[in-house]
């Protein structure tokens, strides 16, 4: 498993918070069971006050990429490096679940949480794969969707470094915004020009009496 896949969990765990729509999905210890995927050994750790937990290190990780999105790459690197310092994570060679055809193991990176609750295994894996997907990729690849009031956490892998929505669905949104503000921008205008133009008119007929 390559280690930039763990990057995900950040963002799904910042994602389960809308703030601008007031929305909150993370609020019971099964919506935190469910932050785990398909990792459920490690979601069965999770008792009710991982809830709050969970919730303390999502603002933390929505902090680093709000100054990502702001250009403060020092904040962002700083924010993420307390958090990796607090919940550690060991690298570990692995091969279960992966062979070649010939049977044998594919070798590759794996993390190894060692946490004293739920919360701490969750964070430690998802610093670990941000702090990957950051220096691999640069902290302009952490974006937050600029599809009014969404404002989800992305990570952007396009190739010319493009992307500024979460999903194509807030993409399309954006762009029929814009549409139609530059449709009510022209409908102004040429409303704007007509009154000029019959305001003109008028002027030169008074002129001429």
């Amino acid at each position: 498993m390559e280690l930039a896949y763990y990057s995900d969990y950040a963002v799904r765990l910042v994602n389960s918070e809308e703030p601008a729509r007031g929305k909150d999905s993370l609020t019971s210890v099964e919506a935190v069971r469910e932050m785990f995927g398909a990792n459920q050994s490690a979601a069965r750790r999770a008792t009710d006050a991982d809830v709050t937990r969970f919730r303390s290190v999502r603002a933390r990780l929505r902090s680093v990429f709000e100054a990502a999105d702001k250009g403060d790459e020092t904040l962002a690197v700083d924010l993420l490096n307390s958090l990796l310092l607090e919940f550690p994570v060991s690298p570990q060679i692995s091969g279960h679940d992966y062979r070649d055809d010939d049977g044998r193991p594919l070798w590759h990176m794996h993390l190894a949480d060692h946490p004293s609750n739920a919360t701490a295994g969750f964070a430690a894996i998802a610093a670990m794969g941000l702090a990957f997907h950051l220096t691999e990729y640069g902290v302009d690849r952490l974006g937050l969707c600029e599809a009014s009031p969404c404002r989800n956490a992305y990570l952007d892998t396009s190739t010319n470094r493009s992307r500024r929505y979460c999903s194509d669905r807030c993409a399309t949104r954006a762009n029929v915004a814009a549409y139609r503000a530059r449709k009510r921008l022209e409908a102004d205008r040429s409303g704007s020009t007509g009154l000029a133009a019959d305001s003109a008119q008028r002027a030169s007929a008074n002129g001429e009496r």
